[in-house]
């Protein structure tokens, strides 16, 4: 058995992004055997690589030994309970992640408008990479981003002969409003919204704190999966609408062969990175347990601070208003 991924190194696991994006399970019965999970039903047994898994997506009607949950926690991956066709996330449990830098940051940042405003534009400025930003407001960028998902639209309905009149969709029910190329899309995207949300919580990063978005338990999720609808999730359910496959799982299976293909994962985890961290800033891969003084010092945890004479402070970076940089956090 392997290590506890909290007692390995980071070298010891799967980065995130040389994974498997993410496996969705229903009405089966999960199991271990040795290093694999077992996917068990009345047809057939389906035996899984834990450490090469992203995250695993359970459905209704599934149940799961503890062997099983142990098992994915050692190895990372992530574990997501969802609703049927994974459209609801209820909830999740153990990334790779060990330290909460890249959090700290992504906290820092979203908290103060003029650097929040500098991701935002950035994440605009990741749509439109051939033209220049620089003097339009958030307010101008959002109609440019409005304007270009309808050509979008229009271009793809006009491609595929597939009719397009306007977006439609329910929250949190893909397939119950809209024709066929709405429901398509919207079970795309909440697929989409899965791999983007484990290659968050895997890289240690918060799903809530987003930046264009906000208000929303998965903000940061949905600001990051709008990055890739117009490549992904907008052509390929205008194609599945063309070829008359509808169904769910049509989308959920196209859009991950997709992902595999556009190698997606290492992408998402990239871009996480350049949004969050800029060029020249370390961030500690690991989880220093400390505790923090009432001034610019974090102090050392796991011992009785009755009686000392504080010779354990932790000076912190030289610039006290980003946590984040250099080599201690707070």
């Amino acid at each position: 058995m392997a290590e506890p991924w909290w007692r390995t190194g980071p070298q010891d696991l799967h980065r995130i992004e040389d994974r498997i994006s993410s496996l969705y399970a229903e009405r089966c019965h999960i199991d271990r055997d040795d290093n694999a999970i077992v996917l068990v039903n009345r047809a057939r047994t389906v035996h899984v690589p834990a450490a090469w898994l992203a995250v695993l997506l359970i459905g209704p009607g599934s149940r799961i030994t503890h062997p099983a949950v142990t098992l994915l926690a050692d190895s990372g991956t992530t574990v997501c309970w969802v609703g049927e066709q994974g459209v609801r996330l209820y909830a999740t449990g153990t990334s790779t992640a060990r330290g909460s830098q890249l959090q700290l940051r992504q906290a820092w940042l979203v908290t103060r408008p003029k650097e929040r405003v500098a991701v935002a534009r950035r994440m605009y400025d990741m749509r439109f990479p051939d033209e220049n930003t620089a003097g339009l407001t958030l307010q101008q960028l959002r109609g440019r981003e409005g304007t270009r998902i309808r050509r979008l639209y229009a271009q793809h309905s006009q491609r595929t002969g597939v009719p397009w009149t306007k977006r439609d969709y329910k929250p949190g029910d893909a397939f119950a409003a809209g024709d066929d190329v709405n429901r398509l899309l919207s079970a795309a995207n909440s697929a989409l919204y899965g791999i983007s949300h484990a290659a968050i919580t895997g890289l240690g990063a918060s799903p809530a704190l987003g930046f264009v978005h906000t208000g929303n338990a998965l903000s940061f999720v949905l600001d990051i999966s709008d990055l890739y609808k117009a490549e992904y999730t907008i052509p390929l359910a205008f194609d599945l609408a063309a070829q008359g496959l509808t169904s769910e799982r049509d989308a959920r299976t196209a859009l991950r062969d997709a992902v595999v293909r556009g190698k997606l994962l290492p992408r998402i985890v990239a871009d996480i990175k350049r949004l969050l961290v800029p060029e020249g800033t370390d961030l500690l891969d690991e989880d220093l347990g400390a505790l923090w003084d009432d001034g610019d010092t974090v102090v050392s945890s796991g011992r009785n601070w009755s009686a000392t004479d504080h010779l354990d402070v932790i000076p912190e970076p030289s610039e006290p208003e980003d946590p984040t940089k250099g080599e201690t956090t707070p």
